[in-house]
């Protein structure tokens, strides 16, 4: 028997990251809002190119991702030669770790940070360390207080999900700093393009050796089911990291699309202004309902309620309601739900069901 095949040490500690419902038990038809999806998935541009892309999926895509790096560095103004791209800014975040950490080397991320994070670390055979967040806030102390010789990376989601909240540029800053300079400052981009400010994540990683910032066209783009990210940082980072991708990691018709829906701003100022609109009137609703909620600069909110019998009861009496929201009881947050903002008709179901679950409480 000794002689049976085993894991690595420390795979056996991961809980397999678990996603949004997407239905509910007899019924056809559901309001989902516990993705963070698009509530207008790709624009016109994207839908256009993918249509187009579809006649050449029998070739290879192009390893290089040449063009696509181009309409970022257009896009952007990041150097198309320390753009990675990715199947998603998780796979950037997972090279990451397998290139820069393993076994005897530790993993720091935030206690309500994605759960991806202490996957990642596990996966490459480092050990993730939390640093806390009182009051549901990153701590830059917090995190430098859990520095040491082990440590190789730091996990930041900036802004952060499941909260919703920022670090600002003093303390971003500051945390960049503080860290060794042998320490990879990694911050999580994936709701950047609903902050309301100059993205100093960005100019950070212009400007530093060991700071790298992930984006993906899942969110704000509407490209989720193609599977498409991207990172940028130091070239010694980047280069490393394309040495251990897959050659043809991401496919043509995500490339396609990808490029065209980071040029298209009419789109991405639409679905910008439409989330400012409606995640403000969401969170004014709820908070009037006696609900409290952190201001959120992503494209949620976090609704907290007097304990987790009161959230689960609420996310109970949504799913009866066809309403799927997100338990956090995952993030060590069971006393809240996060709520995506969708549309216009799905903010006012939400908002009206959670008004008469309160109501009925009373």
């Amino acid at each position: 028997m000794d002689n049976i095949v085993k894991a690595r040490p420390g795979l056996t500690k991961i809980t397999p990251y678990v996603t949004g419902e997407s239905t509910i038990k007899g019924l056809k038809s559901v309001v989902k809002l516990s993705s963070n999806e698009s509530p207008f998935g790709p624009g016109p541009a994207a839908a256009l190119a993918l249509d187009g892309a579809m006649s050449k999926i029998g070739s290879y895509p192009s390893s290089d991702h040449y063009e696509l790096r181009r309409a970022i560095q257009e896009s952007h103004g990041f150097d198309a030669k320390r753009i990675i791209c990715g199947a998603g800014s998780d796979e950037i975040l997972g090279l990451i770790a397998q290139a820069f950490t393993g076994p005897g080397t530790e993993v720091i991320h935030t206690k309500h940070g994605f759960l991806m994070y202490p996957i990642f670390a596990r996966s490459a055979g480092a050990e993730p360390v939390v640093a806390d967040e009182p009051e549901r806030t990153m701590n830059v102390d917090a995190i430098l207080d859990k520095c040491n010789q082990r440590t190789r990376l730091v996990f930041i989601a900036n802004p952060s999900n499941p909260t919703g909240k920022l670090l600002d540029k003093h303390d971003i800053y500051r945390l960049a700093d503080s860290l060794p300079s042998d320490v990879i400052l990694v911050l999580d981009g994936a709701y950047a393009e609903f902050v309301e400010m100059d993205d100093f994540n960005a100019k950070l990683a212009h400007e530093r050796e060991n700071v790298m910032i992930t984006r993906t066209f899942s969110k704000i783009h509407g490209l989720a089911a193609l599977r498409v990210g991207y990172g940028y940082g130091p070239q010694k980072v980047i280069d490393i990291l394309n040495s251990i991708r897959g050659p043809f990691n991401v496919n043509a018709p995500a490339q396609v699309a990808a490029a065209a829906a980071i040029k298209d701003r009419d789109h991405i100022q639409r679905c910008q202004k439409h989330n400012v609109k409606w995640r403000t009137w969401l969170r004014n609703r709820l908070i009037n309902s006696g609900i409290e909620v952190d201001e959120s600069h992503c494209n949620f909110v976090l609704a907290r309620f007097v304990d987790s019998s009161a959230a689960h009861r609420c996310d109970n009496w949504l799913r009866e309601a066809g309403i799927i929201v997100r338990r956090m009881d995952n993030y060590q947050l069971s006393h809240c739900l996060r709520i995506t903002i969708g549309s216009e008709t799905a903010c006012r179901m939400v908002a009206d069901s959670i008004t008469g679950f309160m109501q009925q409480q009373q």
